[in-house]
C-alpha cells in the first residue's frame, strides 16, 4: 500500500518583518527577497513531506504578486505539499502580509514550485501521496494535475530551446560592436 499525507503534515509557516535592506526602490519589498522566503519555506515543506536530508528545486512554476509588501507590514509565508507526482512534490505558497500598525492582512502573493527528494545517493525517490482535506486543498489537489502537465510541457519546449539557443559571448560575435 502507498504510503500518504495529508498536505497539513507539510504545513511550514515562517513569518518575518520587513527590514529596510529589503526594499526597492518604490519602499516596497523586492521581489528577490521573496521569492528566496518563498524557496526556503517550500524546500522544508518538501523535505517535511519526504522525510529526506535533500530536496531540490525543480521548478518555479509561478509567483505572483498580487499587492505590494511595505516597511510597515510583517511578512508570513505559509507553504505545504498540494500535489504529488512519482518522484515530485508540488508545494503551494501563500504570502501573507500584515500591516503591523493597522492588523489588516491582505494576500501578498502566491506560488507553485515543485521539489525532487533526493537519497543519500542524489537519486530521486518515491514520495508519498496526498490525501487533501480542506476545502483549499482539494481545490489545489484537484487543479494540480493540470498544472503538472502544464510543466512537463514548458519542460519540453525549454529542451527543445536549449538547441537551439547559442552559448557563444556576445561580445565575441561581434554583435555589440
Amino acid at each position: 500500500m502507498t504510503e500518504t499525507k495529508s498536505p497539513k503534515e507539510s504545513l511550514i509557516v515562517n513569518t518575518d518583518q520587513v527590514m529596510i535592506n529589503d526594499l526597492n526602490n518604490y519602499n516596497t519589498l523586492f521581489g528577490g527577497v521573496l521569492m528566496k522566503k518563498l524557496d526556503n519555506n517550500a524546500t522544508l515543506s518538501a523535505r517535511r513531506h519526504a522525510r529526506v536530508k535533500e530536496c531540490v528545486t525543480a521548478s518555479t512554476d509561478s509567483i505572483d504578486f498580487l499587492y505590494p509588501i511595505h516597511q510597515t507590514d510583517s511578512v508570513c509565508v505559509e507553504s505545504f505539499v498540494s500535489y504529488t507526482g512519482n518522484k515530485s512534490m508540488e508545494i503551494f505558497c501563500k504570502v501573507i502580509a500584515e500591516d503591523m500598525i493597522t492588523g489588516e492582512r491582505r494576500m501578498a502573493a502566491t506560488a507553485f514550485l515543485t521539489f525532487v527528494a533526493l537519497d543519500e545517493n542524489k537519486k530521486p525517490v518515491k514520495v508519498p501521496e496526498i490525501v487533501p482535506e480542506t476545502e483549499e486543498e482539494k481545490f489545489l489537489y484537484e487543479s494540480g494535475k493540470e498544472r503538472a502537465e502544464t510543466r512537463r510541457s514548458r519542460r519540453k519546449h525549454s529542451k527543445q530551446l536549449t538547441e537551439i539557443i547559442a552559448l557563444e559571448k556576445p561580445w565575441e560575435k561581434g554583435v555589440y560592436a
